[in-house]
């Protein structure tokens, strides 16, 4: 008898599920006992992706939860927004562990959810239960719980970078501008004329331009850091590139603060963090450099003549963004070494 975790995951025909996929058949404490898609039930896996041919061997289940809980121990929901509100309390009940990569669960107020995804909310009662799993900051509320709320890509860029100095408060979040631009995977798997080759090769373009529905998440966490309410103006971009996301920080400072004072704050912040890398003074990140990994790269451009400071925080989208993160929070829940199953250089050139 395997003494590893079961886990199953939903939506494992898109790219967040796919990458779980990538990621797990390598971890040492867990063994992948179902992947499931509602679109291609009974057809094998390899035939959607056949990179995965001999390496993961099983046919795609349906989405049954009686026959979920029978094998499984833990579920990954690697599902679009909407989804996950029905099926994830379901999943809860039956008594399976969860972690949601959907935007279902992040946001505390179904209102705001609402408003934002312009979808029915959750029940609060689920709302309640969820853990938001910003891994470096929260990783202390993450240890044995059974529900947690993967964030999003865009910020867990965002957040990462800005975190720090607003906890110190050396930066004024009252003019925190983000500019976040996103390679074409983000959009999902699906098609669309969002990633369509010739509406994205050779362009850059905007997006939701102050409506994205990332916006009330990161404004909920800083709120949170800052211990009032936070509002930000938030810029999305596409570039015709696959993965990663660099997110561009503007603020202004509080105080005289070099390159070299931000580098200290942000190293002895991380310190213990693994997957967040702070760069030298004047060493600024690139997506190429965490491409396939789960690292968070910042670099740092304080301006004495402005008084603003410049941060750039870069991921893949994809992992760390996504499937990568919902691991480390994986690892975080269960009581494992953090990096377990993650241990991968980024792919490069």
């Amino acid at each position: 008898m395997s003494s590893k975790l079961k886990v199953a995951i939903v939506g494992s025909t898109g790219y967040g599920g796919v990458e779980l996929i990538r990621f797990l058949v390598h971890h040492p404490q867990v063994e992948i006992v179902s992947v499931i898609s509602s679109s291609s039930a009974g057809v094998p896996i390899s035939d959607g992706f056949p990179h995965l041919t001999d390496i993961v061997v099983q046919d795609l289940d349906g989405v049954e939860v009686h026959e979920i809980a029978a094998k499984a121990d833990l579920v990954f929901t690697a599902t679009p927004s909407g989804v996950s509100t029905k099926l994830v309390p379901q999943l809860l009940d039956a008594g399976l562990k969860v972690i949601d990569l959907s935007g279902d669960f992040r946001l505390r107020s179904g209102e705001t959810y609402e408003a934002w995804y312009k979808k029915p909310a959750a029940s609060p009662e689920y709302l309640k239960q969820a853990v938001y799993g910003l891994s470096e900051v929260y990783a202390e509320k993450l240890a044995g719980v059974s529900f947690i709320s993967n964030p999003g890509c865009y910020p867990t860029a965002t957040l990462l970078g800005i975190i720090p100095a607003l906890k110190a408060d050396w930066i004024d979040h009252r003019s925190l501008i983000v500019d976040a631009k996103s390679g074409v995977s983000g959009s999902g798997r699906g098609t669309s004329l969002v990633s369509h080759y010739a509406e994205m090769n050779e362009n850059f373009k905007a997006y939701k331009v102050n409506k994205h529905q990332h916006i009330p998440e990161i404004e909920q966490v800083l709120g949170d850091i800052a211990g009032e309410d936070v509002t930000i103006t938030f810029t999305t971009q596409l570039v015709p590139m696959t993965r990663g996301i660099m997110s561009t920080i503007y603020v202004t400072l509080k105080g005289d603060h070099t390159d070299q004072d931000l580098i200290g704050l942000y190293r002895d912040y991380y310190k213990g963090h693994p997957f967040v890398r702070v760069r030298g003074e004047g060493i600024w990140p690139a997506t190429k450099e965490v491409l396939g990994s789960n690292y968070c790269d910042i670099g740092f451009a304080a301006d004495a003549r402005t008084g603003r400071l410049t941060i750039i925080s870069v991921i893949d989208n994809v992992v760390k963004g996504a499937a990568g993160q919902a691991i480390q929070n994986l690892n975080l829940m269960m009581g494992w070494e953090e990096t377990l199953g993650l241990g991968f250089i980024p792919v490069y050139p």
